[in-house]
């Protein structure tokens, strides 16, 4: 799914933690990627189309220098990534080498893209954090990807953090992780996620003046009204 402009403004609003609650009421529990923490960048909220990236277990036949050159490497990946997009990448939980460098991650930045999110790790910590390029991954190894995993394609199906990942569906990530929206229900998570960030942040200071939580949290029928007469 491509997003437009407006739809990806209002997704930048809403967090992924109100995102999680509108897909549990939708019948969605796995769409937050465990163990994928933000690691580099500015930390603004990232929201894009997932263009996906798989590494499989290392084999010794198969991760060889030769993999670099391959058609079906990292670098030839990277040129396919659409302006926009952010790379999700599958390593298999592995903390042993890192998935992507700085170079690939300048080459994305180049392209547009708005992000990198992955379950293994990243390497070259000093040249990623000089690009300021927001970085969601599991941690920072420095060992070459190629010498524990084995890179085999990119816009296919995935499993990252535990979670299914289509080409195409939505990502949304900030400091609380992030979260796949799957493309049929994006619409249904920007009509209900914006009017309830907004009824939570008048609920917080409504705590913060010493309100109590009955009655407020979750809202009664008299607290709505209040809410609606001060929000007209």
């Amino acid at each position: 799914m491509t997003l437009d402009h407006y739809r990806r403004g209002q997704l930048q609003q809403i967090s992924t933690g109100t995102i999680t609650t509108i897909l549990f009421k939708q019948g969605l529990r796995n769409v937050w990627m465990r163990g994928v923490r933000h690691q580099f960048g500015n930390g603004v909220r990232a929201v894009g189309s997932a263009f996906t990236m798989r590494f499989i277990a290392y084999r010794e036949d198969l991760c060889t220098p030769a993999a670099w050159s391959s058609p079906k490497s990292t670098r030839a990946c990277v040129e396919a990534m659409p302006d926009g997009s952010i790379a999700v990448v599958e390593a298999g939980g592995c903390l042993d080498a890192g998935a992507v460098g700085d170079i690939l991650i300048a080459r994305m930045q180049a392209r547009g893209v708005q992000a990198l999110l992955t379950d293994g790790a990243v390497r070259d910590a000093v040249g990623i954090r000089a690009l300021d390029f927001n970085v969601w991954a599991a941690g920072v190894a420095a060992p070459p990807a190629v010498s524990f995993m084995h890179f085999v394609g990119w816009q296919e199906p995935i499993t990252c953090g535990g979670v299914a990942v289509l080409p195409g569906d939505i990502i949304v990530a900030d400091d609380d992780g992030a979260v796949v929206i799957p493309a049929a229900l994006v619409d249904e998570v920007v009509k209900v996620g914006v009017e309830q960030e907004r009824q939570e942040a008048w609920i917080l200071a409504e705590v913060q003046k010493g309100g109590a939580l009955a009655g407020l949290y979750p809202m009664s029928e008299e607290t709505r009204r209040r809410y609606e007469a001060g929000n007209l």
